[in-house]
């Protein structure tokens, strides 16, 4: 017996393969023209929330789904008369339920925090896939699909929420952090991977100001949770799943006890037993070390035992304590430079580089897409000054036009930018450091009236503006990283005060 027309089993293998794509990459409009055809409304390759609306239906979804439950019924209603039918045909209904059950059920995901409808999803997975004499993958894990269901839900809204931007390499970033999440095949991470992504750290590299902890919060956010079908419930753990650790702002010991732990007596101030975040880290939460590139050797030695055996030790006790947790590190720092000039250990760099993402700087984005940064000021107007921001729009872009260079760097990325509409919607003007235009401080050298310490604030503050971060500057100056930052911040503070 014949399951499918040529063009219906067109149409569903499309479906199929979009219910797996990557929503944030362009081949999920390819899925959607290859089922639609001339129905096919064209869009924009990149969807971003300061363009787009979230809970906006896109146009094509609607069409899809129109089709695709009446043809599901057909196909169902075939299926329990067919004797024998091959597992691709059964693979290809399959994945379309799935996709038709998503779209059926995702927004209460988002819309309730009981799960009592679950029983309602159930009643609707033993219709479809209670077939007599088919056999389906999934047939048995009603409970794990309606997990992954709102791990989907839960991550989109993350990464579209967290990550702005309508240039290509903001939408390649955000393709990149659902990859960081699901990996490329969701196939095999539904099947497998779901219950080993905490095994993987994840890397971040990108120049400041660009997003990096967004980033981690994103993919600490969105990490797979079962569901107890008996119960009604998910497995979350109490409290915030994240735990950031700063290394750049903590010295070496209070960094080794905010992540280890400690025992009382173990050194000056150690009053208590404390744990660590290690041990306070549960299993689908995630630890973040932001500037890894500042850790010292030491405990970069500490670090490599954890992820290699995921077994660790406070200080002050031989006792083994054990990290359920995923470990999530972001630096600003070239880790190979760093590497060559024996800063930063190779070992444990390729123990955290399996799962790399990069952010990329808002030069990248405006040099590859002008008109991003008027979408991107829309969206922090509209943060900013609420209903007001369109009427604000026209004169935040008319002051940077005029003031700022049309190749300016924007060398702290999106937290300048943010602080640039600020300082506008405030006081109509920004003071961008160490301008070209500026040429006062030169004349206060001339004169002789310049402080030694003056002197290096500002040609620090130079070169920052040059080299577009501190790490770069600090290599230029031949400084740490941590006193370029103090004189830059010196410098502002003569400028801005």
């Amino acid at each position: 017996m014949q399951i499918y027309s040529p063009a219906e089993r067109r149409f569903l293998a499309a479906v199929a393969s979009l219910a797996y794509s990557n929503p944030f990459l362009p081949e999920r409009l390819e899925h959607e023209r290859a089922a639609l055809g001339r129905e096919f409304v064209a869009q924009g390759p990149v969807w971003s929330a300061s363009v787009a609306d979230p809970a906006a239906e896109p146009p094509n979804v609607a069409r899809i789904l129109a089709k695709l439950e009446p043809l599901i019924e057909l196909v169902h209603s075939r299926l329990e008369r067919a004797p024998d039918i091959s597992a691709a045909d059964l693979a290809i209904y399959e994945e379309s339920v799935h996709d038709l059950l998503f779209e059926r059920y995702y927004r209460r995901f988002a819309a309730e925090s009981r799960w009592q409808f679950f029983r309602q999803f159930q009643a609707d997975w033993k219709r479809y896939f209670s077939i007599a004499g088919k056999r389906f993958e999934t047939a048995l894990q009603p409970a794990h699909v309606f997990a992954c269901y709102r791990q989907i839900r839960r991550a989109f809204l993350q990464i579209f929420d967290s990550i702005i931007g309508n240039s290509m390499p903001a939408a390649r970033l955000r393709a990149s952090v659902w990859q960081s999440i699901f990996t490329h095949d969701m196939r095999r991470y539904r099947r497998v991977l779901y219950a080993r992504m905490g095994d993987f750290p994840t890397l971040i590299t990108g120049p400041s100001g660009t997003g990096k902890e967004l980033v981690a919060r994103a993919i600490a956010a969105a990490r797979y949770v079962p569901f107890d079908a008996e119960r009604l419930a998910f497995a979350d753990a109490p409290g915030e799943p994240f735990f950031p650790i700063n290394l750049a702002a903590l010295s070496p010991t209070l960094i080794e006890s905010e992540l280890f732990g400690h025992r009382r007596g173990s050194f000056t101030g150690a009053v208590a037993d404390r744990k660590g975040w290690l041990e306070s880290c549960p299993e689908q939460g995630s630890v973040f070390l932001d500037e890894l590139g500042e850790m010292e050797l030491s405990l970069q030695v500490k670090l490599l035992r954890v992820i290699e055996t995921r077994r660790f030790s406070p200080v002050g006790d031989t006792a083994q304590r054990v990290f359920r947790g995923k470990l999530i590190a972001a630096t600003n720092r070239n880790l190979p430079e760093e590497i060559d000039a024996r800063r930063f250990r190779e070992d444990l760099y390729y123990r955290l580089c399996a799962d790399l993402i990069r952010t990329p700087s808002l030069r990248e984005q405006i040099d590859d897409t002008p008109e991003v940064l008027h979408d991107l000021l829309l969206y922090m107007l509209r943060r900013t000054v609420g209903d007001e921001a369109e009427q604000c729009l026209p004169e935040v872009e008319a002051w940077i036009g005029k003031n700022l260079p049309a190749d300016y760097a924007w060398p702290g990325n999106y937290r300048e930018l943010e602080q640039c509409v600020r300082n506008i919607v405030i006081r109509r003007s920004y003071q961008p450091i160490a301008p070209e235009t500026r040429d006062s401080f030169p004349e206060i050298l001339q004169s002789g009236r310049a402080t030694a310490e003056e002197l290096l604030s500002w040609y620090a503050a130079l070169v920052y503006r040059q080299a577009g971060s501190y790490e770069e500057a600090a290599r230029r100056l031949g400084l740490d990283r941590r006193t370029v930052k103090a004189k830059v911040e010196a410098y502002l503070a003569t400028v801005t005060g």
